[in-house]
């Protein structure tokens, strides 16, 4: 409501009423209903809507021109607009309609030549998009979409990162988009990153559920933030630790100290020195969540808090092997009974 309405009153004291043209083309009803209800659709993405509604625009006009009969430039106008959209890597459904907005418009439209397609077209969708935008955002819709948690391999070689050497591929799924020979509306990181999550709970569902409260460490070994790095780096060697967690004098989780950062001067303390974006979660987290963040090259261990924040126990990679080796003898000694 507001998108649709804020364009409209923008655009009208933006063009006034000398031109004749709308303030508000048709198309952009369609458009608001691609950004505001599937705003993860490629559809409805900034270039989508922009590039789409103007490139057809343009489309539109270069067929009004060209062609007088305007049922053939109609034709000719959204059949194009899709050709050209395609080109453009800018598919959106409403373009069609700009594209016929521009043969069939009118006298005004007709007068104001290629200058349609940018005002009061573009200037539409620009309108729209900064409101869609906001109210994307604040309703926690990430806008423009952006595929979450996509692994990656950290180290930069050419291997696949290590939760992605099993199972399917990234080929297997453009083997399949091929052969399926249709254009789907989600994109083909949407779908990887859907297909690892049902993974996930179908695992979940045939093997059970696993709490990381079962398999984390309880007598936690930690540093206090304020201690000095001598210290710390003590405690480390003598625990034989690869890492251990940072936390203040009320017991919260501030940071997470290892070797690299203990290299530092001997002279600061360990708030200094610290990362202070350790992975945390809770007790009640399945372990299964666990695998592609631990098994991506960025965390090795994660810091189990309470729902305040403070420390109750730590699980790092080597706790997940255990957990999944039994699990895996498990299922062989019940395959052979």
């Amino acid at each position: 409501m507001c998108g649709i309405m804020l364009t409209s009153l923008i655009c009208h004291i933006w063009l006034g009423n000398y031109v004749g043209l709308p303030a508000l083309v048709a198309p952009m009803g369609a458009s608001a209903v691609l950004l505001f209800a599937v705003p993860a659709s490629p559809l409805a993405q900034p270039w989508a809507i922009v590039g789409g509604n103007t490139l057809s625009a343009l489309v539109g006009i270069g067929c009004a021109m060209l062609v007088h009969d305007p049922v053939y430039a109609a034709g000719f106008a959204v059949a194009g607009a899709i050709g050209v959209m395609s080109l453009a890597r800018c598919l959106h459904p409403p373009g069609g309609a700009a594209a016929l907005t521009a043969v069939l418009g009118g006298p005004a439209i007709t007068a104001a030549g290629w200058s349609f397609a940018f005002v009061p077209v573009t200037l539409n969708c620009l309108i729209l998009l900064a409101v869609g935008w906001l109210f994307n955002n604040a309703t926690r819709h990430d806008y423009p979409h952006r595929v979450q948690s996509l692994s990656r391999n950290v180290h930069g070689t050419t291997d696949r990162p290590p939760q992605d050497r099993v199972g399917y591929t990234s080929a297997d799924i453009d083997a399949v988009l091929a052969r399926y020979d249709e254009l789907l509306d989600v994109s083909r990181d949407d779908l990887d990153a859907l297909f690892r999550q049902v993974e996930a709970q179908a695992h979940r569902r045939l093997h059970g559920e696993i709490r990381c409260e079962t398999i984390m460490s309880r007598d936690v070994i930690h540093a206090i933030s304020g201690e000095g790095v001598e210290q710390a780096r003590d405690r480390l060697l003598t625990h034989k630790l690869r890492a251990m967690p940072v936390i203040d004098e009320t017991g919260h989780v501030v940071g997470l100290i290892g070797h690299a950062e203990l290299l530092a001067s001997a002279d600061r303390t360990v708030d200094q020195v610290m990362i202070v974006s350790p992975c945390l979660t809770s007790s009640e987290t399945p372990i299964d969540e666990l695998l592609p963040v631990l098994s991506g090259g960025i965390f090795h261990e994660a810091i189990v808090t309470d729902p305040d924040g403070r420390l109750i126990g730590m699980i790092t990679q080597t706790d997940l092997l255990a957990a999944l080796w039994r699990g895996h003898v498990a299922e062989q000694v019940t395959a052979a009974g």
